[in-house]
């Protein structure tokens, strides 16, 4: 188990004014923000980010989704971080998360679910390396 993953305040989140909520409710679960920045995804930035999806019917959606503003990406630390992440955003579908979620609370539909979150500790590492540079990461504190 890692104590790392990434998160994105995704696209519709950032333009609906919810990014500080959502990363308040991060650290008030007991996220350590180690890392984070605003960034506009290019397309080949995004691409290369969901090339895990390129085989499926949204891959196209998702790509342009992703470049469609600006974006957050943080790297968290806590014990079991995956795990911890993936139960305190929810379901992919805001219709079907729990209450309380991030994704309950500040996701509009399936698609635009307003936060990313990585889905094994492998793809935590690949999808933190992909935003940021061993120098941006914060050793402590």
């Amino acid at each position: 188990m890692s104590k790392i993953t990434l998160a994105i305040v995704k696209p519709d989140a950032v333009k609906a004014g919810n990014t500080g909520a959502i990363i308040d409710h991060i650290i008030k679960a007991g996220f350590k923000v180690k890392a984070m920045k605003m960034v506009r995804m290019t397309k080949e930035s995004a691409m290369g980010f969901y090339e895990v999806h390129k085989e499926r019917p949204f891959y196209g959606e998702l790509v342009d989704f992703m470049c469609s503003g600006p974006c957050v990406p943080m790297m968290l630390e806590k014990e079991n971080a995956v795990a911890e992440y993936r139960k305190l955003i929810g379901a992919t579908d805001p219709a079907q998360a729990d209450e309380g979620t991030i994704r309950k609370l500040f996701a509009t539909s399936k698609a635009e679910n307003a936060v990313h979150g990585s889905d094994s500790d492998e793809n935590a590492k690949l999808e933190v390396a992909h935003f940021f540079s061993r120098g941006e990461i914060l050793s402590n504190g």
